[in-house]
């Protein structure tokens, strides 16, 4: 976003809900596939109750992978109201600590979000409840 200034928004999410289903063969096969159905919930400068996020997951063992995914955030990002997804890409590692970079959709803000573009992420620590992010956004 190199010209245009930017924002900084900060806050936390946490799981609201996480369904996972093997894809494929069994559990025990690796690589395998896997599809997550999640539900956050977020606070601070992005406000957005039981976002909708579907991902799929790479198992390489049965404790590292990657994923992708799509989410979308229905709330407020600084009090400003709308919606807007965003991609994300990840990888996890054997501790169970989950990196994760993220991105708008382009052209997907709507209401006062209209024209956002942004990327953001977050690490993700097992046992953790509550999940710290970052998230660097202009309105165009």
């Amino acid at each position: 976003m190199p010209g245009s200034p930017t924002t900084a928004a900060t806050g936390h999410f946490t799981f609201a809900d996480w369904q996972e289903r093997a894809l494929g063969p069994g559990e025990d096969t690796h690589p395998r596939l896997a599809h997550a159905s999640v539900r956050n919930t977020f606070s601070g400068g992005i406000e957005a109750a039981g976002t909708i996020c579907e991902y799929t997951i790479v198992y390489t063992t049965p404790k590292t992978g990657s994923f992708a995914g799509m989410e979308m955030l229905t709330g407020r990002l600084d009090g400003r109201e709308g919606s807007f997804a965003v991609e994300e890409r990840g990888w996890f590692g054997e501790d169970g600590t989950v990196h994760c970079a993220f991105e708008v959709v382009e052209g997907s803000g709507s209401g006062e979000l209209s024209g956002l573009k942004g990327k953001g992420g977050f690490t993700a620590r097992q046992g953790e409840a509550a999940v710290a992010y970052r998230f660097e956004y202009e309105l165009g």
